[in-house]
C-alpha cells in the first residue's frame, strides 16, 4: 500500500527574490505538498506516533517561509531538507512553491518550482 499526506494551497505572506523591492515589499506565496509516509498502522490503532502531525509539518514550512531566499529553488531546497531531517518516516514527495502576482513584464497570475524527490 503506498500512502500520503497532502497539503493543499497552504498560504504565505513571504519576503523572497531578487530585486530589492521583492525583498523590501514581500509578496504572496502558496505551497501544495504531497509527503509519502506508511501511515498504515495509524489507519488501525488511531495514534498520532504512526503518522506525522500536520500541524508540525505546516509550522516547519510556516518558519522556513520566513527566512529570505534569492530563489524559490533555494526555498523549496531548505523545506525538503529540513521535513527530512525532522521526520526520517518521510519516504518521498512532491512540492510545488508558487509566487502570486511575480514581478514580470506580461500578465501572469504565478510563477513556480516543482520538485518530486
Amino acid at each position: 500500500m503506498k500512502t500520503s499526506i497532502h497539503f493543499d494551497e497552504m498560504h504565505f505572506y513571504a519576503y523572497h527574490g531578487v530585486d530589492a523591492q521583492e525583498l523590501a515589499v514581500g509578496n504572496n506565496y502558496s505551497i501544495n505538498l504531497t509527503l509519502q509516509v506508511p501511515f498504515e498502522k495509524a489507519m488501525h490503532n488511531d495514534s498520532l506516533c504512526d503518522t506525522i502531525n500536520y500541524a508540525t509539518i505546516y509550522s516547519e514550512i510556516e518558519a522556513i517561509m520566513q527566512t529570505p531566499s534569492q530563489l524559490l529553488e533555494h526555498v523549496v531546497g531548505r523545506i525538503i531538507e529540513k521535513l527530512q531531517q525532522q521526520f526520517p518516516q518521510i519516504e518521498g514527495g512532491h512540492i510545488a512553491l508558487y509566487k502570486e502576482n511575480p514581478p514580470i513584464t506580461g500578465r501572469i497570475d504565478r510563477v513556480g518550482v516543482i520538485v518530486d524527490w
